[in-house]
C-alpha cells in the first residue's frame, strides 16, 4: 500500500486546488435546467409575437401629425417594432427577469439547505460568488439580448425589413440603425446592473429566494414612484431608474450622451457598492443552511 501523499503547504488535503472547484461550465447546466430559467427565456422568446398579434388585431396606429411616439411606428419595420419592445419591457419585464437570475442564485441554495455542503466541499466564499455571480450577469444578458433579438425576428415576419424611423419622423438606414440598435441594448444592459447587484446582495443577505427578487423588484417600483414627485427636483437624478430611459436620446438625429453618460456612470456606482456588501456580507456570515 503507498504511503498517504501529504497534505499541502496551506495544510489543505492532496490534489485539492481552489481554483478547481465549482466550475463556470457546472454552475451555468445548473441554473440552465431551473425551470425558472426555461419559463423566464420562454416568455421573453414568446412576448414579440404576442405583441405582433396585438397590432394585426388592433389594426395600424395609423401616422401622427406631431412627432411620432415608438407605438406610432412600430409597424413600420423590425426595427422599430424591436426598440417598441424594449420600451414596453425594459421598465418592468427585463427588471423581473434580471432580479430573477441574480436573486435566486444564492438564496435558493440556502433555501433548499445545500449551501453549506457547497462550502464544505470546500468552495473558498469568494470563489463561490464569482461564479454564481458570473453565471447569472450571463444568463441576464442573455434574457436582455434575447427580447430584442426575438422581436427583430417578429418584426421582419410581420411588417418587414426597414429603416427606422426616429422620434422627429425623419428615417435612419439599416446599417446605422442597427448600430444605435446595439447602443441602446448596451445602455439597458448597462441600467439594468443596479437591480443585478442589489438582488445578489439580497441573495446572500436572506434565505428566501422570493425575498431577494422581490426586494430589487420594490427598489424599481418605489424609485419610479418616487420620480414622478416633482417637487423633488434634482435629487431625482440620484434615483436609481431615473435614467433607465436615457436611451432614447440614441433616437435623435444627432445622438444625445449627457443623459446616458449619467446614467451608466450612476448605475455602475450603485452596483459596485451593492456588489461590495455582498461581499462583505458573504465573508462573515454564519451558514447554518
Amino acid at each position: 500500500m503507498p504511503p498517504p501523499r501529504p497534505p499541502g503547504r496551506d495544510g489543505s488535503a492532496p490534489g485539492y486546488d481552489p481554483r478547481r472547484t465549482l466550475p463556470l461550465r457546472v454552475e451555468a447546466v445548473r441554473q440552465f435546467r431551473r425551470r425558472r430559467t426555461l419559463v423566464t427565456f420562454g416568455i421573453l422568446l414568446v412576448l414579440p409575437w404576442i405583441l405582433v398579434l396585438a397590432f394585426k388585431l388592433g389594426g395600424d396606429p395609423g401616422p401622427d401629425n406631431n412627432a411620432p411616439g415608438l407605438v406610432d411606428v412600430a409597424t413600420t419595420s423590425a426595427l422599430n417594432f424591436a426598440l417598441f419592445a424594449l420600451f414596453v419591457s425594459s421598465g418592468f419585464l427585463l427588471v423581473v427577469a434580471v432580479a430573477l437570475f441574480c436573486g435566486d442564485t444564492v438564496a435558493s441554495e440556502a433555501g433548499w439547505s445545500s449551501l453549506r455542503y457547497l462550502l464544505a466541499a470546500p468552495v473558498p466564499r469568494v470563489r463561490l460568488l464569482r461564479q454564481k455571480l458570473t453565471v447569472a450577469l450571463a444568463y441576464a444578458t442573455a434574457a436582455v439580448i434575447t427580447l430584442p433579438a426575438m422581436s427583430l425576428l417578429a418584426g421582419t415576419v410581420a411588417f418587414g425589413w426597414g429603416p427606422a424611423t426616429l422620434l422627429t419622423g425623419r428615417t435612419l438606414a439599416t446599417g446605422p440603425a442597427l448600430n444605435r440598435m446595439a447602443l441602446i441594448v448596451a445602455y439597458a444592459l448597462i441600467s439594468q446592473l443596479v437591480v443585478a447587484a442589489l438582488a445578489f446582495l439580497l441573495s446572500v443577505t436572506t434565505d428566501s429566494p422570493l425575498g431577494a427578487v422581490g426586494g430589487a423588484v420594490g427598489l424599481v417600483i418605489v424609485s419610479n414612484i418616487l420620480d414622478a414627485v416633482t417637487a423633488l427636483g434634482s435629487w431625482r437624478d440620484f434615483l436609481p431608474t431615473h435614467w433607465m430611459y436615457a436611451w432614447m436620446d440614441v433616437l435623435q438625429p444627432d445622438i444625445v450622451w449627457t443623459g446616458m453618460a449619467k446614467g451608466a456612470s450612476l448605475s455602475l456606482t450603485y452596483a459596485l457598492l451593492f456588489l461590495a456588501l455582498a461581499v462583505r456580507r458573504f465573508r462573515t456570515r454564519d451558514i447554518t443552511s
